[in-house]
């Protein structure tokens, strides 16, 4: 049984041991094979067994621990943002209801603290100040009560000893006076480490918000609802959940589209920039493609469904970067580890410190212990784990998406700026992947007046020059509409070009018989009885070629039979007829070959009539994404299925010094494997269709494309659009991620490491330095917003 990939939104998460909890929880159910908690994202990303296990059973087991799972997919995203706002508003009302107490409360603590009136103001003022934090021992109870323990069991634990301590010596001074020591009161600790934490907290979670910020614009791109066109012509605003394919749906100048689907009616120009990142709006007309999530300009036009719902390419998209911001990078899973026993340890060490301040302290040495150990329940932050990679990736995750650049998980994002060699394939990669025709030379009759249009720039525009006599027009004609015709049914790629290039030179189909595929050659057909044949009436006369030379026909007219067979097809298809060129004509199409463009020559028996000159362009932005590449210390390598002489024209041309040329699929894995040999990280670009061997090989797999749904499978990066400059992008947001996430767990593996001996006092031996526990959270509270606004930071690199 094939098993599900869902996210489930979390709630009532606090720190990284939740997300813990809420993940062993679920691992351990039967039917369940993956499963991982976002604590920054509060996702649950989890793959099982539809049979075995549903989304109900996945909602039980977690509310089973004290937590609770949203289900219902349709509305999930709506229901966690309504949670969250709402948990965000209790958090600053609380916060805000805590520091109006606790201000005076400190002030009370400093000021009269050897009064004794004052410890009754100060315990007036905690009490309040606790209500407002009482969230902290709700679900430290919950906690407790599973046999589990969390930050809010640390927070809960330390303010309840600090108070029950203080509302003890205020109660009964007596019990310390008889003994000859002084009762103090620690109230201005309790209210501080709940005004501190729950201040730390409200920072935290708007700046998580923030982390999310790519998700949600993603989000925001669908619609609620769509204008359905019924049977009888009129319109209905129906839900977009409760659209079905098939379904024809209105869309009026500056409305998003609501699902993917096809236009049946009407026409307009759409901005597809939020989805392909191509600045200008697209026209659509009837048969045109168009996506949900896009914007309509000015037009109106009707189009029919094919993919709604969670099948659109925006929901898939929406879903991968989910599924990416939720998965876990290999450096994460130390800190997951520390994470799930963290809680429990820092109890114990802090009960330990308790024990050897009343061994080793002297005098004052029980208070003194008391404080150190609230101190080290207080400072120990499992936030700043927890938060320490999720954060970092959430950011450059979404920020890649909204720059067109997919990464399929933490992994990849990890992968990718270990590369040191990219492998780039030629077509649709480097080119743009479209050859077009780029010279055209007519040489079947005189006077030909079709020039080929200052060719010698790749970027060349083929143009019609109307000089020609009124006897040439109407073989010339008969021959393009034939050449158009046979190329309508060829399945080459160059007779697409051929076929749009006559398209707009104004020719149309007209029958043909015996059409012949001759493999590795080209085709050949027959034009049928009754049509003037090619050699009729021939014409003697100089023909022009490209520089403007004048050389003579080799081949007289072909007679009868002959002259209705026709060939389209290669040097060698020309050489097996026994159709010759001059040698002038000759050394021009040598040259164009040498130049990397194809040739294709059309015929008539032993006579050539056309000649197209064909290419592929190089990408505009091709060559300042190599110099990027090569600046950011990458070797780069060509792999491509064309001739020597084409490959060798396009590296030179690129300055690319490693190329294969003549390649197929295994020679392009082999390649790959070789790199690796070397010690090499490969990255392979590619179409993610035709380079799927050799993507699935590489280290790093990128896909060009326009977000076709095979791409988005195969390759670790998808590129929305086949601007090959998001390359470098996607290496730079990489590394850059990396290295937050690097500094994150530095700090956050740092801060606790030294924190934690310091609220213990190991200083005190030496200079007299005890961690008042109102600083000890302080400093628990910022430590896990520092790691968040560190992330943040990538958001503007």
């Amino acid at each position: 049984m094939a098993t599900v990939k869902k996210n489930f939104p979390v709630l009532e998460m606090s720190c990284a041991s939740c997300a813990m909890s809420v993940e062993s929880m679920v691992r351990s159910i039967p039917g369940v094979e993956a499963a991982s908690v976002n604590f920054a994202s509060n996702l649950l990303n989890v793959e099982y067994d539809p049979v075995q296990v549903t989304p109900g059973r996945l909602q039980e087991a977690v509310r089973s621990i004290g937590y609770d799972l949203i289900i219902d997919e349709d509305h999930a995203a709506e229901e966690q943002q309504q949670a969250q706002q709402s948990h965000y508003r209790a958090l600053r009302r609380d916060a805000v209801g805590a520091w109006i107490f606790a201000l005076p409360l400190m002030v009370a603590g400093m000021a009269f603290m050897h009064d004794g009136w004052a410890a009754w103001l100060m315990l007036g003022l905690c009490v309040p100040v606790l209500w407002f934090g009482r969230i902290f021992f709700v679900n430290a109870w919950k906690q407790a009560h599973h046999r589990t323990a969390n930050m809010d069991t640390l927070v809960a634990l330390s303010t309840s000893i600090a108070f029950l301590f203080s509302l003890f010596n205020t109660l009964f001074p007596q019990y310390w006076l008889a003994r000859g020591l002084e009762p103090h009161v620690y109230y201005e600790a309790a209210g501080m480490i709940v005004a501190f934490v729950l201040l730390g907290k409200l920072l935290e979670e708007r700046a998580k918000g923030n982390t999310s910020s790519a998700i949600r614009k993603l989000m925001g791109l669908q619609p609620r609802t769509a204008r359905v066109v019924l049977q009888d012509g009129t319109e209905q605003d129906v839900p977009v959940a409760r659209l079905q394919a098939g379904e024809r749906i209105s869309v009026r100048p500056g409305e998003k589209i609501p699902v993917d689907g096809t236009v049946v009616s009407g026409g307009s120009f759409v901005d597809e920039s939020m989805i392909t990142g191509e600045p200008l709006p697209v026209e659509k007309e009837p048969g045109a493609a168009v996506l949900a999530g896009t914007v309509n300009q000015r037009g109106a036009f009707v189009l029919e469904a094919s993919k709604v719902g969670s099948d659109t390419l925006l929901a898939q998209i929406i879903r991968m970067v989910q599924e990416a911001q939720g998965s876990k990078a290999p450096v994460q899973r130390i800190a997951d580890r520390i994470a799930a026993v963290f809680v429990p340890t820092v109890i114990a060490l802090a009960v330990l410190t308790f024990i050897l301040w009343l061994v080793f302290g002297g005098g004052g040495a029980f208070t003194y212990g008391l404080l150190a150990m609230v101190s080290v329940l207080v400072i120990a932050c499992p936030c700043a784990l927890g938060l320490a990679t999720p954060t970092a990736l959430m950011v450059g995750i979404g920020k890649g998406a909204e720059h067109q650049i997919l990464i399929k998980d933490a992994a990849a994002l990890e992968r990718m700026c270990k590369v040191d060699t990219v492998v780039l394939d030629k077509t649709g990669t480097l080119t743009e992947g479209r050859p077009e025709v780029t010279g055209w030379l007519w040489t079947g009759c005189s006077d030909s007046g079709q020039e080929v249009g200052n060719v010698g720039g790749a970027g060349s525009a083929v143009r019609d020059d109307d000089r020609r006599s009124p006897g040439t027009e109407r073989p010339r004609n008969r021959w393009r509409d034939l050449f158009y015709s046979a190329e309508l049914r060829s399945e080459h790629p160059l007779g697409e070009a051929v076929v749009r290039y006559l398209e707009g030179q104004g020719a149309t189909a007209c029958p043909l018989s015996g059409f012949e595929s001759l493999t590795g050659k080209g085709i050949r057909f027959r034009e049928p009885e009754g049509i003037p044949a090619a050699g009729e009436n021939p014409v003697s006369g100089p023909d022009t070629i490209p520089d403007g030379r004048s050389v003579s026909d080799t081949v007289s007219g072909v007679e009868s039979e002959e002259g209705k067979t026709y060939w389209i097809g290669s040097r060698n298809l020309l050489a097996a007829y026994g159709a010759a060129m001059d040698d002038a004509l000759s050394r021009q199409i040598t040259s164009y070959e040498q130049e990397g463009r194809s040739t294709v020559f059309f015929g008539s028996g032993t006579r050539l009539l056309a000649v197209a000159v064909i290419s592929d362009r190089i990408k505009p932005t091709t060559p300042a994404a190599l110099s990027e590449l090569r600046a950011l210390g990458l070797e780069i390598c060509m792999l491509t299925g064309d001739g020597r002489k084409t490959a060798a024209s396009i590296a030179a041309e690129l300055g690319i010094g490693r190329y294969e040329a003549e390649v197929l699929p295994v020679d392009k894995d082999q390649f790959i494997r070789r790199l690796q040999a070397e010690g090499r990280t490969v990255a392979m670009v590619g179409d993610g269709i035709n380079d799927s061997q050799a993507l699935s090989r590489a280290d790093v797999s990128i896909a060009m494309g326009r977000g076709t749904d095979i791409a988005m499978e195969v390759a670790m990066v998808t590129l929305m659009n086949s601007d090959l400059l998001l390359v470098p992008r996607a290496y730079k947001l990489s590394r850059d991620t990396v290295r937050a996430i690097r500094q994150n767990l530095f700090w956050a593996f740092v801060y606790n490491v030294v924190g934690i001996p310091i609220a213990a006092g190991v200083l005190y031996p030496v200079w007299g330095i005890l961690l008042n526990p109102m600083l000890a959270s302080a400093a628990m509270a910022f430590s896990s917003v520092s790691v968040v606004l560190n992330s943040l930071r990538l958001r503007w690199k």
